[in-house]
């Protein structure tokens, strides 16, 4: 079955622990929804850097990552139908689904 990367983009840093805790409940309840689909759960990316040919810029340019998921699907939609119950659409963030292509 193909597998799908799941690049998150914005979202909020929660602002207390209480609400860190019900943020991390959704995620976690999200996970446990897609089931067996969770190849790499992933985690949150920090501060980044972007290199290019011969330079290397701190930064994540216009819409840095903050983190990723590996999963499976039977195709990009279904993929997609998966990334419409991530948690950080709640909080004004994006997802972006590419297949993980097979070399």
């Amino acid at each position: 079955m193909p597998k799908y990367l799941f690049v998150y983009h914005g979202g909020k840093a929660p602002e207390s622990p209480e609400e860190g805790q019900a943020v991390m409940a959704k995620w976690l309840a999200w996970k446990d929804q897609m089931g067996e689909a969770v190849v790499d759960f992933g985690a949150p990316a920090g501060p980044s850097k972007t290199v290019s040919n011969g330079n290397v810029a701190d930064g994540g340019g216009a819409n840095p990552a903050s983190g990723y998921s590996l999963i499976s699907a039977g195709d990009i939609d279904a993929a997609c139908a998966h990334a419409k119950g991530c948690p950080i659409l709640e909080d004004g963030g994006s997802i972006e689904v590419a297949e993980a292509m097979e070399m």
